[in-house]
């Protein structure tokens, strides 16, 4: 009898247990009655050193906006930083991901001393990674002229992982959003997070990544964005999240930021903010724009709670009537590539109108969230039968070849992270949504749509250069019983190599990701 009572009492102590965790970690358990107080974009940026140039720019463009593509990373890091050093009233720094690394030191040190100088600095970070610069959030929020807050945080409490077990539903939407606004004067928007993967800086690991500067138009349009997520109930003060910073913790920053320039890691960007060339064109103001009507789009911050008609809503949907509208070929590059049936469908039917739709995403080997390609991989097969033309990242390119796209540079050492369309050679998206579930349903993300033939058509012609060096193309063989499988081909010196199954994994790989892709996450990835 005593095995039956055991039988009886399991269930009842399971679910016992399960209500008590509940009750522990179910909760946000995060600070009521927070203060935020609200403050929004400055309206004066035109009085401005960076106001004064712009104008001058764009004075002789209508309402059209100045876009200069970021394709190199230490382009990339050198206009963020020259913004700050120029900016006189405000900067405001919106990011998924700031890591405590050299470039994110290098930058804090610049919106510090920015600070000084009185310019008000507005931060908001997403806090999946925030735990791991409290003590730094803490000392910059001490600053009277910085404002720290993180978005969706999680308590300050241990046991995270369970936490976000019990808490999934909130804690899984996150801002993916990424924007550098100096005086409501110039932005840079794109797929980098603020790391040194994005900006050539680690020696093992480069993320191909793209990102734009931008002036005129498109600037209020982004600023209007980050004031829409700085004065939500999502944004949380770091003084509400944890104590504030002492004079230790004060004194700790300004130590490990004034050993900056002697550095031997940091000596290419502290020498690239003295005498690259495209310091010396910011600082003139020569720096050469290239001029579109462009838009801004983004998600808005209440994304996760789907009210009513929250679908017209999302980026994509505001997004969708160009992409509709191609008539000649639309190239996609998305490093994460998750359509499901609906976004499958979606492109089957755009090739099989007529239109040449081209993907590149990370192979198996390249991507970094290997798993994502298990939501990935079930829809192959019905694109390419529709004409689609897959590319996925060559992961042996990294050490072998050392070629570039022209667009996406030191491919030799990367895992693709940029975010871009172009439409029918003559529009082009950049921006931080991946083709993926995440950032299409859940993630908040940003990014503009600007028309450009110029632009557009170089980076098309860029793309049908390199491809072929960087990438395998997929194509569907038929086998001897009327079967169909997916074989992967790559041009390498100048002979064709065919591989018959996923490129450079092993079997426990093949076999896991093939495992995973059975189960649900597909929806959530």
């Amino acid at each position: 009898m005593k095995w039956k009572k055991t039988v009886l009492l399991t269930p009842i102590i399971l679910v016992v247990l399960l209500i008590g965790l509940w009750l522990l970690f179910g909760g946000t358990g995060l600070p009521k009655g927070v203060d935020r107080p609200v403050s929004h974009a400055i309206s004066d940026g035109h009085d401005t050193a960076l106001g004064r140039l712009c104008a001058e720019q764009l004075a002789r463009h209508g309402n059209n906006s100045g876009v200069f593509l970021l394709n190199n990373g230490l382009d990339a890091f050198v206009a963020r930083a020259r913004l700050a050093q120029m900016a006189e009233r405000s900067i405001d720094v919106q990011y998924y991901m700031f890591h405590q690394d050299i470039v994110g030191r290098l930058l804090i040190d610049q919106l510090i001393r920015a600070a000084d100088r009185g310019v008000r600095v507005r931060m908001l970070i997403d806090d999946m990674y925030g735990s791991e610069a409290e003590d730094v959030w803490a000392a910059m929020d001490a600053h009277p002229n910085i404002e720290m807050r993180l978005f969706n945080p999680f308590t300050r409490k241990r046991f995270k992982s369970l936490r976000l077990f019990f808490q999934a539903r909130r804690l899984m939407h996150r801002m993916h959003s990424k924007s550098f606004t100096v005086d409501n004067q110039a932005v840079i928007v794109g797929g980098r997070n603020i790391g040194d993967e994005y900006f050539d800086a680690d020696p093992d690991l480069t993320f191909a990544d793209l990102d734009m500067l931008s002036i005129g138009p498109v600037v209020p349009q982004v600023s209007a964005a980050f004031d829409e997520y700085w004065n939500s109930t999502h944004a949380y003060p770091v003084s509400a999240l944890f104590p504030p910073a002492g004079p230790e913790q004060r004194a700790a920053l300004s130590t490990t930021l004034a050993q900056l320039p002697v550095q031997k890691e940091t000596e290419a960007y502290v020498d690239a903010l003295k005498h690259s060339d495209l310091i010396t064109a910011l600082h003139q103001g020569s720096a050469r724009f290239e001029w579109a009507e462009a838009r801004v789009f983004h998600d808005t911050v209440e994304k996760s709670m789907r009210t009513e008609g929250w679908r017209k809503q999302l980026l994509i949907s505001q997004l969708w009537p160009y992409l509709d509208a191609v008539t000649d070929e639309l190239i996609i590059v998305s490093p994460y590539f998750v359509p499901l049936e609906n976004g499958t469908d979606a492109l089957c039917k755009l090739s099989e109108r007529g239109v040449t739709v081209r993907i590149l995403t990370n192979s198996l080997a390249s991507n970094d969230v290997s798993v994502v390609h298990a939501g990935y991989a079930p829809y192959r097969e019905q694109l390419l039968k529709a004409g689609v033309i897959l590319y996925e990242l060559d992961e042996d390119f990294r050490t072998k070849i050392g070629k570039r796209f022209t667009w996406l540079p030191r491919l030799k050492k990367s895992s693709l992270h940029a975010k871009t369309m172009v439409l029918d050679k003559k529009i082009m998206f950049v921006g931080s949504m991946n083709l993926d579930q995440m950032s299409l349903k859940i993630n908040n993300e940003i990014g503009i749509l600007f028309h450009n033939p110029q632009i557009a058509g170089r980076i098309t012609l860029d793309f049908y250069e390199y491809i072929g060096n960087v990438a395998f193309r997929l194509e569907l063989h038929a086998d001897d019983n009327g079967g169909e499988s997916i074989r992967w081909y790559l041009q390498k010196d100048g002979r064709e190599i065919v591989y018959e199954s996923e490129p450079y994994v092993g079997f426990w790989k093949k076999f896991t990701v093939k495992l995973i892709g059975f189960l649900p996450v597909k929806y959530f990835l």
